[in-house]
């Protein structure tokens, strides 16, 4: 693909250039996740299960998400075709979801959820690897592609929560069904870049034994605990406040398109600020984020400046990660090392992050569940700011 020095071919996402392929990939791919995670457990609590067996089911996802990436990370970069194993992950994903179909008993369904999210982690974590090999020496244009999933989340929440009013909650299996059927097909016209095998590459062990490394992801796993009381508890927290489902939606997509403008606005961004320098601002602002929410819920001000916060906390955090790794590996390497991250930061720490919010919830209360966010945040950051030097960033 011929990439210009200015500009990487096919930058605007809505054409049929490969980087438009993906971009419409990524929009259903997050449609997923937004009619998945707010909507499920309603179908499940409609069909009988128990708060337990709710959240056994619901806790498959991360605990997928901590083993899947790695094993298919491996396997891409062994083999040198990723675009194959994303579509096998998108049609397997969609056949293990039928199973939802024909069954309401609990453990039927949590064999069909492990199936999905099985080969559903395989593929955010090659797409990721194949972004940032088509941008070439633009990693930090990944945000113009990437939120483009940002507006499928909004798209599906609304659309869906909208449905929902009118239609039965079965209805919601259809609904995803569609969705999966749709990731299938955009999965279909994926361009298939080819990469070294492993031979090629430096052994990836030792590189990720640098001291920066293991900063970066110790640094990330930390971030996605941070996030565990918002992504398990934000609702109930605001729903406890008084506020109505209206305006709990409303805070959620103000978030998602905060997170939208930062991706944006990364090119330029970068261009003025180090990313090291944008990741200690990404940490400092979650610490302030979460001690909001926490104690400040009461004001709708303070939390509209907390979810404005989120494009920190997650967009410029995530986009700053992806360009300091892609700086770091090299490209027969990118499948391994996004399994490697996804496992450390959206499975570990995700899964450790609901755990402990979910412990210390009712026994300490939100005020102090989230100042506990607000100090993993601060852990992070701390890991940034003596893990990570600018000219560590800067050079693989």
């Amino acid at each position: 693909m011929s990439v210009s020095p200015q500009r990487p071919a096919g930058l605007s996402p809505l054409g049929f250039s490969p980087l438009g392929r993906l971009a419409a990939w990524y929009f259903f791919y997050f449609a997923f996740v937004g009619a998945f995670a707010p909507f499920f457990t309603l179908y499940l609590n409609d069909v009988g299960l128990s708060a337990w067996e709710m959240g056994v089911m619901m806790s498959v996802p991360q605990v997928m998400r901590m083993v899947a990436p790695n094993l298919w990370g491996w396997l891409a970069d062994h083999l040198g075709h990723r675009v194959a194993i994303v579509r096998l992950a998108a049609l397997f994903s969609a056949l293990g979801f039928a199973g939802f179909f024909f069954t309401q008993d609990y453990v039927p369904m949590l064999a069909a959820m492990a199936l999905v999210w099985f080969f559903w982690s395989a593929a955010l974590p090659l797409v990721e690897a194949m972004t940032l090999d088509h941008l070439a020496e633009h990693p930090d244009r990944y945000g113009r592609v990437r939120l483009w999933g940002s507006v499928g989340f909004i798209v599906s929440v609304m659309a869906i929560g909208a449905l929902l009013d009118y239609l039965p909650i079965a209805a919601l299996l259809w609904a995803i069904m569609a969705i999966l059927a749709s990731v299938l097909a955009t999965a279909m016209t994926l361009p298939d870049p080819k990469v070294g095998a492993d031979g090629t590459a430096p052994p990836l062990g030792a590189l990720l034994k640098r001291p920066a490394v293991v900063a970066l992801l110790a640094a990330c796993f930390f971030m996605s605990v941070a996030h565990g009381p918002l992504y398990v508890f934000y609702s109930v927290h605001l729903d406890n406040h008084g506020y109505d489902k209206l305006a709990i939606g409303l805070f959620w997509s103000l978030g998602v398109l905060a997170e939208i403008g930062v991706f944006m606005a990364m090119p330029r961004l970068v261009r003025w600020v180090s990313l090291r320098h944008i990741l200690l601002a990404s940490f400092a602002l979650g610490v302030l984020r979460f001690l909001l929410i926490g104690w400040g819920a009461d004001s709708p001000v303070l939390l509209l400046i907390a979810q404005v916060l989120h494009g920190a906390t997650f967009g410029a955090y995530h986009a700053a990660a992806m360009a300091v790794l892609t700086r770091w590996f090299v490209s027969q390497q990118q499948a391994r090392i996004q399994g490697i991250y996804g496992s450390i930061s959206f499975g570990a720490g995700g899964m450790v992050g609901g755990l402990i919010s979910g412990a210390a919830w009712g026994s300490l209360g939100p005020g102090i569940t989230f100042t506990l966010a607000a100090l993993f945040s601060a852990c992070g950051w701390v890991l940034i700011w003596r893990g990570l030097s600018t000219e560590s960033v800067i050079l693989r």
